[in-house]
């Protein structure tokens, strides 16, 4: 039995014991080996690690650049590679990990290593897909209106071709199923055209391929209902609109902003002021699973466009992860899930895979919390 297959068996045999423990399912970035559209875009041989490797502080206390430790400045189409991400993340309790998958009228793009894996058979670690439905600007770099790939839904006919697609992948042993049913995400519900009648599209197809069914999980607010939309459940990842400071504080904040232009400065929020308030309970009849954040800075991205939650730690990270699972606990008993943005967003700020400061701290946290959740006592104080 393989290291991935051991690691696997044991969280099988944890969630026979103590059902009550969620999955983690850490979304995954394959924009880790060149293609030709970076290339044609950014220059030959561009991949996350470009920007990752040039990144510098932009002021006091700034924790740049962040540099990977055990897997190194990986290649993603080497399968060596891909199997030791999948130990180590077994290895910590990382259930699963979700692909985010580029689908543009039928054009892929970034495919290659979801494409080896599902191909291989290896490894033998448990994944879904999120299709990632959104237009590829040069808004992070300064130049909004710079279309790179434009995201367009030319109707049911590509929406039959997509699931096509898919469905190789739902049919595999290793995809993640609610009640039987493949998870799939969608980055941005609301986007979508006509968006009930596409979901019924894809359950009617499912069904006619022998599958039970779709489980359809929508990125949105914790207030939007997935059901009016044909939807299963939701799972918010994105950042919170920061609250308007009140009117005493206004004129300070008006300065900073000043210096902030004047130094061309990130955009910088306290990681600690967050944490919490980024792990929020839906509101009935809302189906919501809670998404934690180990950190963002997307400056090695975009300079002083982007925005840094500073100080993150993984003390912090510990704090917000115990209340997602405290939430997710309280869902039925296939559907407890916690989402991690991400394992490898190294570009963004927010990856567990261990880096020179760290080293595995963030995944320590991971494992310690999914064993603290197995205790009676926890779950029965949260039944």
């Amino acid at each position: 039995m393989t290291p991935e297959e051991r690691a696997t068996s044991q969280s099988d045999s944890i969630r026979e014991r103590a059902p009550r423990v969620p999955r983690m399912i850490a979304f995954y970035l394959p924009q880790f080996h060149p293609i030709p559209e970076n290339d044609a875009w950014w220059g030959s041989g561009f991949t996350e690690w470009t920007n990752v490797v040039k990144a510098k502080p932009m002021y006091r206390g700034h924790y740049q650049p962040r540099l990977p430790a055990d897997l190194g400045f990986y290649d993603l189409r080497v399968p060596e590679t891909r199997m030791a991400q999948a130990e180590l993340a077994a290895e910590y309790g990382i259930g699963a990990f979700c692909y985010w998958h580029y689908w543009f009228a039928g054009r892929q793009v970034l495919e290659r290593p979801f494409r080896e894996v599902l191909h291989a058979g290896e490894p033998k670690f448990p994944f879904c897909l999120a299709w990632a439905n959104q237009s590829w600007t040069g808004i992070w770099h300064g130049a909004p209106d710079r279309i790179l790939i434009e995201q367009t839904y030319p109707g049911l006919s590509d929406h039959e071709a997509h699931f096509r697609w898919l469905l190789k992948a739902f049919s595999d042993e290793r995809y993640v199923t609610v009640d039987g049913k493949p998870l799939f995400v969608l980055f941005q519900p609301k986007a979508l055209p006509d968006l009930k009648r596409v979901a019924d599209l894809w359950r009617e197809l499912a069904h006619k391929a022998g599958l039970r069914g779709l489980y359809l999980v929508g990125n949105a607010s914790v207030t939007w209902n997935p059901g009016d939309y044909g939807f299963d459940a939701s799972v918010t990842t994105e950042m919170p609109r920061l609250i308007e400071p009140a009117s005493w504080r206004v004129p300070l904040m008006r300065l900073r902003w000043e210096y902030k232009r004047l130094r061309r400065l990130p955009t910088i929020h306290p990681y600690r002021d967050f944490h919490l308030d980024y792990v929020k309970e839906s509101p009935p009849p809302v189906e919501n699973h809670p998404c934690v954040l180990p950190g963002w800075d997307n400056t090695p991205r975009s300079g002083s466009n982007g925005v840094v939650l500073h100080d993150s730690r993984p003390e912090l990270f510990q704090e917000q992860l115990r209340k997602a699972l405290q939430i997710a606990a309280r869902h039925g008993p296939d559907d407890r899930i916690v989402f991690i943005k991400s394992w490898n967003e190294w570009a963004e700020g927010n990856y567990l895979e261990p880096d020179h400061r760290y080293g595995r701290q963030y995944l320590e946290v991971v494992r310690r919390e999914v064993r603290t959740a197995m205790d009676p006592g926890l779950i029965r104080s949260h039944a």
